[in-house]
Protein backbone atom coordinates (compact mmCIF):
# COMPACT_ATOMS: atom_id res chain seq x y z
CA UNK A 1 0.00 0.00 0.00
CA UNK A 2 1.25 3.86 -0.84
CA UNK A 3 1.44 6.09 1.97
CA UNK A 4 1.35 10.08 0.59
CA UNK A 5 2.70 12.62 3.37
CA UNK A 6 1.31 16.01 1.94
CA UNK A 7 3.13 19.45 3.68
CA UNK A 8 1.67 22.85 2.85
CA UNK A 9 -1.89 23.71 0.93
CA UNK A 10 -5.09 22.60 -0.07
CA UNK A 11 -3.93 21.99 -3.68
CA UNK A 12 -1.32 19.83 -2.02
CA UNK A 13 -4.40 18.17 0.05
CA UNK A 14 -6.43 17.54 -3.55
CA UNK A 15 -3.28 16.28 -5.65
CA UNK A 16 -2.12 13.66 -2.59
CA UNK A 17 -5.56 12.21 -3.16
CA UNK A 18 -4.96 12.30 -7.05
CA UNK A 19 -1.49 10.29 -5.94
CA UNK A 20 -3.27 7.72 -3.53
CA UNK A 21 -5.67 6.40 -6.52
CA UNK A 22 -2.95 6.67 -9.64
CA UNK A 23 -1.16 4.14 -6.99
CA UNK A 24 -3.74 2.15 -4.94
CA UNK A 25 -2.14 -1.09 -6.55
CA UNK A 26 1.92 -0.05 -5.60
CA UNK A 27 3.29 -1.57 -2.43
CA UNK A 28 6.47 -0.07 -0.24
CA UNK A 29 6.46 3.32 -1.85
CA UNK A 30 6.31 6.66 0.58
CA UNK A 31 5.67 10.00 -1.75
CA UNK A 32 5.86 13.37 -0.11
CA UNK A 33 4.16 16.19 -1.02
CA UNK A 34 6.19 18.91 -0.23
CA UNK A 35 5.99 23.07 -0.05
CA UNK A 36 8.09 25.48 -0.31
CA UNK A 37 6.18 28.75 1.21
CA UNK A 38 9.16 29.20 3.20
CA UNK A 39 12.37 27.93 4.19
CA UNK A 40 11.55 26.48 7.42
CA UNK A 41 8.43 24.25 4.92
CA UNK A 42 11.63 23.17 3.42
CA UNK A 43 13.07 22.09 6.26
CA UNK A 44 10.63 20.24 7.53
CA UNK A 45 10.26 18.19 4.47
CA UNK A 46 13.63 16.39 4.34
CA UNK A 47 13.56 15.84 8.03
CA UNK A 48 10.38 14.31 7.52
CA UNK A 49 12.16 11.88 4.44
CA UNK A 50 14.74 11.49 7.07
CA UNK A 51 12.45 10.16 9.75
CA UNK A 52 10.61 7.83 6.85
CA UNK A 53 13.02 6.05 5.46
CA UNK A 54 14.72 5.05 8.95
CA UNK A 55 11.41 3.72 9.76
CA UNK A 56 10.53 2.38 6.70
CA UNK A 57 14.08 1.10 5.55
CA UNK A 58 12.99 -1.03 2.69
CA UNK A 59 10.49 1.32 1.08
CA UNK A 60 11.15 3.49 -1.49
CA UNK A 61 11.07 7.10 -1.33
CA UNK A 62 9.32 9.35 -3.68
CA UNK A 63 9.41 13.50 -3.42
CA UNK A 64 7.80 15.52 -5.10
CA UNK A 65 5.60 19.13 -5.17
CA UNK A 66 6.78 22.52 -4.94
CA UNK A 67 10.05 22.08 -2.63
CA UNK A 68 11.39 19.18 -5.06
CA UNK A 69 10.28 22.22 -7.74
CA UNK A 70 12.49 24.49 -6.64
CA UNK A 71 15.07 22.93 -4.92
CA UNK A 72 15.66 19.54 -6.40
CA UNK A 73 19.83 19.36 -5.94
CA UNK A 74 18.89 19.41 -2.00
CA UNK A 75 16.45 16.61 -2.17
CA UNK A 76 19.05 14.68 -4.98
CA UNK A 77 21.65 15.14 -2.20
CA UNK A 78 20.33 13.05 0.04
CA UNK A 79 20.68 9.44 -0.10
CA UNK A 80 17.46 8.59 1.79
CA UNK A 81 15.73 10.03 -1.34
CA UNK A 82 15.33 7.28 -4.50
CA UNK A 83 13.02 9.50 -7.18
CA UNK A 84 12.24 13.51 -7.60
CA UNK A 85 9.64 14.47 -9.97
CA UNK A 86 8.66 17.87 -10.43
CA UNK A 87 5.20 19.46 -10.34
CA UNK A 88 4.35 19.02 -13.99
CA UNK A 89 5.79 15.49 -13.80
CA UNK A 90 4.06 14.09 -10.83
CA UNK A 91 1.02 13.22 -13.06
CA UNK A 92 2.74 10.61 -14.25
CA UNK A 93 4.19 9.37 -11.40
CA UNK A 94 1.61 5.90 -11.81
CA UNK A 95 4.29 5.57 -15.01
CA UNK A 96 7.87 6.67 -13.46
CA UNK A 97 7.41 3.81 -10.64
CA UNK A 98 6.10 1.35 -13.59
CA UNK A 99 9.58 0.92 -15.20
CA UNK A 100 13.48 0.56 -14.32
CA UNK A 101 14.95 4.68 -13.41
CA UNK A 102 18.04 6.01 -15.42
CA UNK A 103 17.74 8.81 -13.37
CA UNK A 104 17.02 10.17 -10.00
CA UNK A 105 15.86 13.38 -10.66
CA UNK A 106 13.03 14.62 -12.92
CA UNK A 107 11.97 17.91 -12.76
CA UNK A 108 11.09 20.39 -15.58
CA UNK A 109 10.47 23.67 -16.65
CA UNK A 110 7.08 24.53 -14.85
CA UNK A 111 6.77 27.67 -16.82
CA UNK A 112 7.09 25.48 -20.23
CA UNK A 113 3.98 23.94 -19.04
CA UNK A 114 0.20 24.97 -19.72
CA UNK A 115 -1.47 22.28 -19.13
CA UNK A 116 -3.02 19.98 -15.47
CA UNK A 117 -3.83 16.95 -14.82
CA UNK A 118 -6.91 16.21 -15.42
CA UNK A 119 -7.71 13.01 -13.54
CA UNK A 120 -11.32 12.96 -11.55
CA UNK A 121 -10.79 11.46 -8.22
CA UNK A 122 -13.81 9.65 -6.06
CA UNK A 123 -13.00 10.65 -2.78
CA UNK A 124 -11.34 12.86 0.24
CA UNK A 125 -9.87 10.02 3.19
CA UNK A 126 -10.51 10.92 6.38
CA UNK A 127 -12.36 14.53 5.51
CA UNK A 128 -15.82 15.46 5.29
CA UNK A 129 -15.04 18.17 2.97
CA UNK A 130 -13.74 17.68 -0.70
CA UNK A 131 -11.27 19.76 -2.61
CA UNK A 132 -11.50 20.52 -6.74
CA UNK A 133 -9.02 22.11 -8.36
CA UNK A 134 -10.28 24.53 -10.69
CA UNK A 135 -6.83 26.40 -11.72
CA UNK A 136 -2.84 26.00 -11.46
CA UNK A 137 -0.46 28.31 -11.07
CA UNK A 138 -0.05 32.36 -10.99
CA UNK A 139 0.88 35.43 -12.68
CA UNK A 140 1.59 37.54 -9.79
CA UNK A 141 4.70 38.44 -8.26
CA UNK A 142 4.22 39.25 -4.57
CA UNK A 143 7.86 40.01 -3.50
CA UNK A 144 7.65 37.40 -0.35
CA UNK A 145 6.17 34.48 -2.63
CA UNK A 146 7.85 31.47 -4.00
CA UNK A 147 5.25 29.69 -5.38
CA UNK A 148 4.89 31.06 -8.85
CA UNK A 149 8.56 29.78 -9.05
CA UNK A 150 7.00 26.18 -8.22
CA UNK A 151 3.49 26.22 -9.67
CA UNK A 152 4.31 27.92 -13.21
CA UNK A 153 2.09 30.44 -14.67
CA UNK A 154 -1.75 30.66 -14.15
CA UNK A 155 -3.65 28.20 -16.47
CA UNK A 156 -7.61 27.13 -15.57
CA UNK A 157 -8.97 23.49 -15.54
CA UNK A 158 -12.00 23.20 -18.02
CA UNK A 159 -15.74 23.94 -16.64
CA UNK A 160 -16.69 20.77 -17.18
CA UNK A 161 -13.97 18.63 -15.88
CA UNK A 162 -14.72 21.31 -12.40
CA UNK A 163 -18.30 20.24 -13.29
CA UNK A 164 -17.55 16.64 -13.98
CA UNK A 165 -15.44 16.08 -10.61
CA UNK A 166 -18.00 18.03 -8.36
CA UNK A 167 -20.73 15.68 -9.64
CA UNK A 168 -18.56 12.48 -8.52
CA UNK A 169 -17.71 13.93 -5.28
CA UNK A 170 -21.46 14.86 -4.45
CA UNK A 171 -22.22 11.07 -5.35
CA UNK A 172 -19.68 9.68 -2.96
CA UNK A 173 -21.18 11.18 -0.26
CA UNK A 174 -19.75 14.52 -0.07
CA UNK A 175 -21.50 17.28 1.16
CA UNK A 176 -19.31 20.33 1.22
CA UNK A 177 -17.17 21.49 -1.95
CA UNK A 178 -14.12 23.71 -1.71
CA UNK A 179 -12.97 25.48 -4.99
CA UNK A 180 -9.18 25.15 -4.67
CA UNK A 181 -5.92 26.89 -6.85
CA UNK A 182 -2.68 28.86 -6.50
CA UNK A 183 -4.90 31.97 -7.44
CA UNK A 184 -8.64 30.82 -7.57
CA UNK A 185 -10.03 34.23 -8.45
CA UNK A 186 -7.51 34.28 -11.84
CA UNK A 187 -9.75 31.49 -12.91
CA UNK A 188 -9.83 32.10 -16.91
CA UNK A 189 -12.06 33.70 -18.36
CA UNK A 190 -13.92 34.30 -14.71
CA UNK A 191 -14.05 33.22 -11.74
CA UNK A 192 -17.60 34.61 -10.48
CA UNK A 193 -19.02 33.28 -14.20
CA UNK A 194 -17.56 29.85 -13.24
CA UNK A 195 -19.22 29.74 -9.57
CA UNK A 196 -22.83 30.98 -11.25
CA UNK A 197 -22.46 28.06 -13.72
CA UNK A 198 -21.66 25.13 -10.87
CA UNK A 199 -24.52 26.29 -9.08
CA UNK A 200 -27.10 26.65 -11.81
CA UNK A 201 -25.97 23.23 -13.03
CA UNK A 202 -25.37 21.45 -9.71
CA UNK A 203 -28.32 23.28 -7.85
CA UNK A 204 -28.73 20.24 -5.26
CA UNK A 205 -24.91 21.42 -4.03
CA UNK A 206 -25.57 21.90 -0.92
CA UNK A 207 -22.58 23.76 0.48
CA UNK A 208 -20.24 25.19 -2.04
CA UNK A 209 -16.94 27.04 -0.20
CA UNK A 210 -13.87 28.71 -1.50
CA UNK A 211 -10.00 28.50 -0.64
CA UNK A 212 -8.27 31.96 -0.44
CA UNK A 213 -9.91 34.42 -2.19
CA UNK A 214 -7.73 37.28 -3.81
CA UNK A 215 -9.19 40.49 -2.32
CA UNK A 216 -8.35 42.66 -5.55
CA UNK A 217 -10.38 40.56 -7.36
CA UNK A 218 -13.40 39.79 -6.12
CA UNK A 219 -16.23 42.07 -8.06
CA UNK A 220 -20.01 43.06 -8.18
CA UNK A 221 -21.06 39.84 -9.84
CA UNK A 222 -19.46 37.63 -7.01
CA UNK A 223 -21.48 40.19 -4.23
CA UNK A 224 -24.52 39.33 -6.04
CA UNK A 225 -23.98 35.71 -6.07
CA UNK A 226 -23.61 35.49 -2.65
CA UNK A 227 -26.77 37.31 -2.45
CA UNK A 228 -28.47 35.18 -4.46
CA UNK A 229 -27.16 31.60 -3.89
CA UNK A 230 -27.94 30.41 -0.01
CA UNK A 231 -26.24 27.84 -1.04
CA UNK A 232 -22.44 29.42 -1.09
CA UNK A 233 -20.99 29.11 2.67
CA UNK A 234 -21.43 32.01 5.01
CA UNK A 235 -17.35 31.93 5.40
CA UNK A 236 -15.13 33.53 3.23
CA UNK A 237 -11.42 33.91 3.62
CA UNK A 238 -8.63 36.40 1.86
CA UNK A 239 -5.53 36.42 1.28
CA UNK A 240 -4.86 40.12 3.46
CA UNK A 241 -1.17 39.84 4.44
CA UNK A 242 -0.92 42.96 6.01
CA UNK A 243 -3.78 46.58 6.81
CA UNK A 244 -1.11 49.39 5.97
CA UNK A 245 -1.12 50.32 2.62
CA UNK A 246 3.03 51.00 1.81
CA UNK A 247 3.46 47.31 3.14
CA UNK A 248 0.85 46.12 0.75
CA UNK A 249 2.41 48.79 -2.42
CA UNK A 250 6.11 46.76 -0.68
CA UNK A 251 4.44 42.94 -1.05
CA UNK A 252 3.39 44.31 -4.30
CA UNK A 253 -0.35 43.10 -3.41
CA UNK A 254 -3.07 44.71 -5.77
CA UNK A 255 -5.24 45.78 -2.70
CA UNK A 256 -5.49 48.43 -0.47
CA UNK A 257 -6.42 48.29 3.24
CA UNK A 258 -10.16 50.29 2.44
CA UNK A 259 -10.25 47.04 -0.71
CA UNK A 260 -10.98 44.96 2.21
CA UNK A 261 -12.81 46.59 4.41
CA UNK A 262 -15.13 48.08 1.46
CA UNK A 263 -15.54 44.06 0.26
CA UNK A 264 -16.23 42.51 4.22
CA UNK A 265 -18.86 45.40 4.66
CA UNK A 266 -20.48 44.62 1.34
CA UNK A 267 -20.85 40.93 1.62
CA UNK A 268 -22.41 41.55 5.16
CA UNK A 269 -24.57 43.98 3.40
CA UNK A 270 -26.08 41.07 1.51
CA UNK A 271 -25.56 38.06 4.15
CA UNK A 272 -25.63 39.32 7.47
CA UNK A 273 -24.50 35.98 8.33
CA UNK A 274 -21.53 35.92 6.87
CA UNK A 275 -18.17 35.66 8.87
CA UNK A 276 -14.59 36.38 7.90
CA UNK A 277 -11.20 35.12 7.86
CA UNK A 278 -7.62 36.37 6.55
CA UNK A 279 -3.78 35.54 5.96
CA UNK A 280 -0.99 37.92 7.83
CA UNK A 281 1.89 38.28 7.61
CA UNK A 282 3.89 39.95 10.85
CA UNK A 283 7.01 41.84 10.03
CA UNK A 284 7.31 41.74 6.87
CA UNK A 285 10.73 43.88 6.24
CA UNK A 286 10.69 47.42 6.91
CA UNK A 287 7.36 47.39 8.58
CA UNK A 288 7.19 49.40 11.63
CA UNK A 289 5.40 49.34 14.97
CA UNK A 290 3.04 51.87 13.21
CA UNK A 291 2.29 49.78 10.10
CA UNK A 292 1.72 46.62 12.16
CA UNK A 293 -0.50 48.32 14.35
CA UNK A 294 -2.45 49.35 11.34
CA UNK A 295 -2.74 45.54 10.77
CA UNK A 296 -4.49 45.09 14.22
CA UNK A 297 -7.00 48.42 13.41
CA UNK A 298 -8.00 46.49 9.74
CA UNK A 299 -9.18 43.43 11.82
CA UNK A 300 -11.43 45.48 13.54
CA UNK A 301 -12.40 47.81 11.26
CA UNK A 302 -13.21 44.70 8.66
CA UNK A 303 -14.66 42.09 10.72
CA UNK A 304 -12.56 39.78 10.59
CA UNK A 305 -12.59 37.23 13.14
CA UNK A 306 -10.62 34.00 11.95
CA UNK A 307 -6.68 34.93 11.61
CA UNK A 308 -4.11 33.07 9.97
CA UNK A 309 -0.90 34.41 11.12
CA UNK A 310 2.62 33.97 10.63
CA UNK A 311 5.30 35.51 11.50
CA UNK A 312 7.82 36.60 8.19
CA UNK A 313 9.92 34.03 7.26
CA UNK A 314 12.71 34.55 4.55
CA UNK A 315 11.76 32.19 1.56
CA UNK A 316 15.36 32.53 -0.62
CA UNK A 317 14.80 33.43 -4.03
CA UNK A 318 12.11 36.17 -3.57
CA UNK A 319 12.55 40.28 -3.46
CA UNK A 320 11.53 40.50 -0.16
CA UNK A 321 14.77 38.60 1.34
CA UNK A 322 16.35 40.70 -0.16
CA UNK A 323 14.85 43.67 1.84
CA UNK A 324 16.05 45.57 5.36
CA UNK A 325 14.29 42.85 7.55
CA UNK A 326 12.39 43.08 11.28
CA UNK A 327 14.31 41.14 13.67
CA UNK A 328 13.27 37.80 13.95
CA UNK A 329 11.81 38.31 18.32
CA UNK A 330 9.87 41.32 16.73
CA UNK A 331 8.29 39.10 14.05
CA UNK A 332 6.86 36.61 16.33
CA UNK A 333 5.77 39.23 18.88
CA UNK A 334 3.60 41.03 16.72
CA UNK A 335 2.33 37.51 15.43
CA UNK A 336 0.86 37.07 18.83
CA UNK A 337 -0.15 40.25 19.36
CA UNK A 338 -1.88 40.10 16.55
CA UNK A 339 -3.06 36.45 17.15
CA UNK A 340 -4.59 37.75 20.51
CA UNK A 341 -6.51 40.33 18.99
CA UNK A 342 -8.06 37.27 17.13
CA UNK A 343 -8.78 35.47 20.40
CA UNK A 344 -10.27 38.39 21.94
CA UNK A 345 -12.75 39.33 18.97
CA UNK A 346 -13.97 35.40 19.08
CA UNK A 347 -14.71 36.05 23.01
Amino acid sequence: MVKVITFGCRMNSYESEVIKEKLSHVDNVIVINTCAVTAEAERQCRQMVRKLARENPDSKIVVTGCAAQVSAQKFAEMPEVDLILGNKEKRNIAEYLSQPLSEKTIVGDIFSYDGYDDYIITGFEGRQRAFVQIQQGCDHRCTYCIVPFARGNNRSVPQSDIITQIRTLLAEGFAEICLTGVDICSYKPSFSELVKNILEQIPELPSLQFGSLDPAAIDDDFIELVKSYPNIASHFHFSVQSGDNMILKRMRRRHGREDVINLCHKIKAVRPDASFGADFICGFPTETKEQFLNTVKLVKEAGITKLHVFPYSERPGTPAALMPQVPVEERRNRANILRQEGEEIND
